[in-house]
């Protein structure tokens, strides 16, 4: 609930420093009102009500006190009660009203919300300056261009369409092109306006930005989910993210979010020249922008601010993993552009991973859709990033192993990413005499079924697992999979419970009389749900084969089978050796996805969905992928630090001129093209008697080197 820079007090501090004398005393809701006209003292309130709403989280200088914000508010919903000729979609009581809605809508971004680069030392940033420069064909000695930077904060990326100075839709990131239509949630928010504070609004304004939540509300959520003997959540962004996709908009006001701008989507009728502008500009207006932007020259300047900021961040109050870096003005960000994944013009400093020490207290094993059984740490309290962590990985048997991590042992654990929490070390010094090692497990924790071993892993061996069934269930419906939208971990936990379903082809078999008996659905979700599942049965064979859990196919390889095979029946007819001769596939897939078809849990599978209707043929065979050009037939592998592009944006480029990207260096290898710090690969290539090539021969290949010029 509070701008950049703010630590909120609570409220019973709140109300101590502001008291009862801070903000308007208006009179009690019964008074007389026949010396005022209404329709003004509506308009009164609604302004005093927004600006308290402005001062306070964009500001952070509040007006009045929340007992006093909610008497107002309170005196307005009555008085718009008694003249409804005076109602206002903008009004502050119409932020959560009306029924739930059933779904989310899928919505295309006018301009695609791409992600940003991240970087891990001051070298990527040096490395970025100079890439840069050589955008902008700055001569050496000549001035970089102005930059600035601000707070990159742990949140969920959202974009918001003001028409005529109203809020008309607020829309996710998605994948970038597309976004869950989030606009009744979004309404809910106190820190979001809902019409600009101007005389003269932009025609269009999209404003890109953060949804996050404070520490202290993030703690209060868990505190209250404690007494209720529920478990904890995990941390304030997945929190976020849960409370944005919840289907009544009264949950999201409860839950206190805050926003942060710091981005623009289509803008039509306003002119600035800067992002530092930009942001200044929509302050003006009522947004909620960083308070710790600050424009920079020059890459000592540059760092020296990175640097600074990475004490200050933990004093914020909310979650904050690194800062944005970006070129201030709009036409050289223009001049820059973007790579199909993220602009030129801007890079993300992330901050090393929060540590701290505690004590091991248990170990359980957890089980994933594919049998995986993987171990999960409890420990005594520790605070990580802000946030009061309890779990951590400890990802398999031989990690554990290899760093000797026993019960009761003070261990060191990090925020991976400030999200994942994993054990890093064990302080064996303080080892107590009585810690207890840690075995694998001989039986499935889940089902009781026999386990096995493969490398490190540990596997359930029960095909009938239930906890394996609600975690492929839960996979097979995942958006970048089937895409069936509703089909949440609650549903999903009362279908197998009740045993409504016990094979992913049941799901198709599902009635809405069925769904609307569990909780949580009703008739119209229940409708929804079942479209939602109707409609993945047109998903195709690329779809299909990355929402079965076979091990080793994930979306790339599965895209590449849908390339190379028309349908299910081609592809359970090709050999080992065809397989094995496929893009970035080796024996171990091959053998992997052979043997997992033509098991008979693989066969029955693929029979079973093709018999509830699922459509198998794939939508992009012969299509390579591959355009024919100079690299046509090679296979080449990228690896190192590349001052040029990113790996994935050269890649892209090798693959518009007819080459085949893979992964990993094998005997099938045409070229690796190695960049700083180039490691294994470059070995592996050298023994191998792979040709290798450094970056400037590849950019003689691609015509810009020197001798192109």
């Amino acid at each position: 609930m509070w701008s950049l820079g703010y630590r909120p007090p609570a409220v019973a501090a709140c109300k101590e420093r502001f008291g009862a004398s801070a903000g308007y005393h208006g009179h009690p809701m019964a008074r007389d009102r026949s010396k005022e006209d209404s329709g003004a003292r509506i308009e009164a309130l609604r302004k005093r009500l927004d600006e308290a709403n402005r001062a306070y989280y964009v500001d952070a200088d509040p007006l009045m006190s929340d007992r006093d914000y909610d008497r107002e508010l309170a005196e307005l919903a009555a008085l718009e009660a008694e003249h409804p000729e005076h109602a206002s979609e903008d009004s502050p009581t119409r932020r959560v009203g009306g029924e739930p809605v059933d779904a989310f809508s899928s919505v295309e971004h006018a301009l695609p919300m791409q992600s940003i680069d991240n970087s891990y030392d001051p070298d990527d940033i040096s490395a970025w300056c100079t890439r840069v420069r050589r955008g902008l064909d700055l001569a050496d000695g000549e001035p970089g261009p102005v930059l600035c930077c601000d707070p990159k904060i742990d949140g969920v990326a959202i974009s918001l369409r003001y028409e005529s100075g109203r809020l008309v839709q607020a829309v996710t990131r998605g994948d970038g092109r597309r976004g869950d239509d989030v606009t009744v949630q979004v309404r809910a928010i106190r820190a979001i306006p809902l019409r600009l504070h101007c005389v003269e609004p932009p025609a269009v304004l999209e404003v890109r930005g953060e949804i996050y939540m404070t520490n202290e509300v993030f703690e209060r959520i868990n505190r209250a989910r404690v007494a209720r003997n529920e478990p904890l959540f995990a941390n304030a962004r997945n929190v976020t993210a849960g409370t944005l996709k919840s289907l009544d908009p009264s949950v999201v006001a409860e839950r206190s979010l805050c926003f942060c701008a710091h981005g623009r989507g289509v803008v039509e009728g306003l002119e600035v020249p800067t992002y530092s502008r930009f942001v200044d500009t929509i302050r003006s207006m009522g947004i909620p922008v960083s308070q710790h932007l600050q424009v920079v020259e020059g890459l000592p300047d540059l760092l020296a601010r990175v640097e600074a900021f990475q004490s200050q961040r933990t004093e914020l109050g909310f979650g904050v993993d690194g800062m944005v870096v970006r070129v201030d003005a709009f036409p050289l960000q223009d001049r820059l552009g973007s790579t199909s994944k993220a602009p030129r013009w801007c890079v993300a400093f992330k901050y090393p991973a929060d540590q701290g020490e505690t004590v091991l207290e248990s170990v359980a094993w957890q089980v994933g859709k594919g049998g995986t059984l993987t171990p999960r740490a409890t420990m005594q309290p520790v605070e990580l990033a802000g946030t009061t962590v309890r779990h951590a990985t400890l990802h398999n048997i031989e990690e554990i192993r290899r760093k000797d991590i026993r019960v009761g042992d003070r261990i060191v654990v990090e925020k991976a990413g400030e999200i994942i929490p994993q054990v890093v070390m064990v302080r064996l010094a303080d080892r107590p005499p009585d810690a207890v090692p840690i075995e694998p497990p001989s039986d499935c924790p889940a089902c009781g079924g026999d386990v096995g071993q493969e490398g490190p892993k540990i596997f359930c061996l029960n095909p009938e697992c239930p906890a394996q069934l609600r975690e492929r269930i839960a996979w097979f419906a995942g958006r970048n999979q089937m895409g069936i939208d509703g089909l949440g971990e609650k549903i999903v936990d009362q279908l197998v419970d009740r045993g409504l379903v016990h094979h992913l082809a049941d799901l198709y078999s599902l009635t809405i009389d069925q769904l609307s008996e569990l909780e949580g659905l009703g008739a119209k979700s229940a409708t929804s749900l079942v479209e939602a599942i109707e409609a993945s049965r047109d998903r195709g064979l690329g779809r299909v084969l990355a929402s079965i859990g076979i091990r080793q196919i994930g979306q790339s390889a599965a895209g590449t089978l849908a390339r190379a095979f028309p349908d299910m029946d081609a592809l359970l007819d090709a050999g080992r050796d065809a397989l094995e001769q496929l893009p970035d596939f080796g024996e171990i897939t091959a053998t992997i996805l052979h043997e997992t078809l033509h098991s008979p849990r693989g066969e029955e599978l693929v029979q079973r969905l093709r018999a509830a209707g699922v459509r198998m043929t794939s939508d992009t065979y012969g299509d390579s992928g591959v355009a024919e050009g100079r690299f046509a037939g090679m296979t080449m592998v990228l690896t190192g630090t590349l001052t040029h592009g990113t790996r994935t944006e050269l890649g892209r480029r090798l693959e518009s001129m007819g080459a085949t990207v893979a992964s990993s260096v094998s005997r099938r290898t045409s070229v690796l093209i190695a960049g700083e710090k180039a490691g294994s690969k470059l070995a592996k290539a050298q023994d191998l008697g792979v040709e290798v090539w450094d970056e400037q021969r590849l950019l003689r290949e691609l015509g810009e080197g020197e001798s192109s010029r």
